[in-house]
C-alpha cells in the first residue's frame, strides 16, 4: 500500500518523517504535493520521498486502494477534493482528512458516493513522535482500511478509533490540551522562579516531571489518583499544595476549559 500527502506543512512533515523512520512505508512508496511546491520539495529532500507536481499525479501514483492524506486547511478542503472526486473513486483510494472541524458527512458530500473517507485528528505532539490521534471512518471504510490508517498514525505516537460524536471531547483533551499542559508547566516554573530557581532550569524540571508522571500512568498502570496518593504524606508538603490548588479552583477550572473547547468545536462544526 502506498500513501500520498496533499499538503506539506508541519503536521504532514511530522507524519512523513515518522512513517519513513518507522519503516511502515518505504520512502519510495510515499509522495507529497503542496500548493506552491517549495515545502513539498524541502520535505522530499529531507525524507527521501517523491514530490509530484499535481494532486492528480499523486492520486494516480498512490495507486488502487492507496491512502491519500488531505493535509490542508479546512477552508481549502472543497477546492482540493472536488476536482479529484472521480479519480479517487476510480482508484478506490482511502481519503484521510486532517481538516479540523470538518465532519465526515461534509467530506463525503464532496466525493463520489461510496468513497471510503476517514477523519483523523493528530495533535501537535506528533512532531516529536509522541502524538495522539483519533480516527473515524465512514460506512464505506472497511476494517482493513481503518487498521491501515491507525497504523499510519501509530508511527508518530498512539492512535484510537472513536465515534465521530466523541470528536469534540477528544479535541479538548488531545488537540487543545497540549496548550493546557504547557500552561501548567509554565505555572510550575514560575512558582519555582519566585522561590529563586532559574527559569530555564525550572522549566526543564517541570516538563520532565509532567513527562514522567504521564509515563507512570500510561506505561506503569498507575491511576492518576494512585499517583497523587503515592507522593502525598499525611500533613506533608504535597497535600498542602494539592489543597491550595483545589481551594483556588484548579480542577473546576480545567473542567471548564475542556467544556469551553468542546462548545467552540461544536459551534465551528455547525458552520
Amino acid at each position: 500500500m502506498k500513501v500520498g500527502f496533499i499538503g506539506a506543512g508541519n503536521m504532514a512533515g511530522a507524519l512523513v518523517r515518522g512513517i519513513v523512520a518507522a519503516g511502515r512505508f518505504p520512502a519510495e512508496d510515499v509522495a507529497v504535493t503542496s500548493l506552491h511546491g517549495h515545502s513539498a520539495q524541502a520535505l522530499a529532500r529531507e525524507a527521501g520521498v517523491d514530490v509530484l507536481g499535481t494532486n492528480e499525479e499523486l492520486v494516480e501514483q498512490t495507486g488502487p486502494g492507496g491512502l491519500v492524506v488531505l493535509a490542508v486547511k479546512p477552508h481549502a478542503v472543497a477546492g482540493v477534493l472536488a476536482p479529484l472526486a472521480d479519480l479517487l473513486a476510480e482508484q478506490g483510494s482511502v481519503v484521510i482528512s486532517l481538516a479540523a472541524g470538518t465532519p465526515l458527512a461534509r467530506l463525503a458530500g464532496l466525493l463520489v458516493p461510496g468513497q471510503a473517507v476517514v477523519r483523523a485528528m493528530p495533535n501537535v505532539n506528533a512532531v516529536v513522535g509522541a502524538g495522539m490521534t483519533a480516527v473515524c471512518g465512514n460506512a464505506e471504510t472497511d476494517e482493513d482500511q481503518l487498521d491501515a490508517v491507525v497504523g499510519l498514525f501509530e508511527t508518530v505516537g498512539s492512535a484510537v478509533v472513536l465515534p465521530e460524536r466523541d470528536f469534540p471531547a477528544y479535541t479538548a483533551i488531545a488537540g487543545s490540551a497540549p496548550a493546557f499542559a504547557a500552561l501548567f508547566v509554565e505555572a510550575l516554573a514560575r512558582g519555582a522562579l519566585r522561590a529563586g530557581l532559574p527559569k530555564a532550569l525550572a522549566t526543564r524540571i517541570a516538563a520532565q516531571v509532567v513527562q514522567g508522571s504521564a509515563r507512570m500512568i500510561l506505561d506503569g498502570g498507575t491511576s492518576p489518583t494512585q499517583l497523587a496518593d503515592m507522593v502525598s504524606s499525611p500533613g506533608g508538603t504535597t497535600i498542602a499544595g494539592l489543597c491550595a490548588l483545589e481551594d483556588a479552583g484548579f480542577s473546576a477550572a480545567v473542567v471548564r476549559g475542556v467544556q469551553a473547547t468542546i462548545d467552540r468545536d461544536q459551534e465551528m462544526a455547525r458552520g
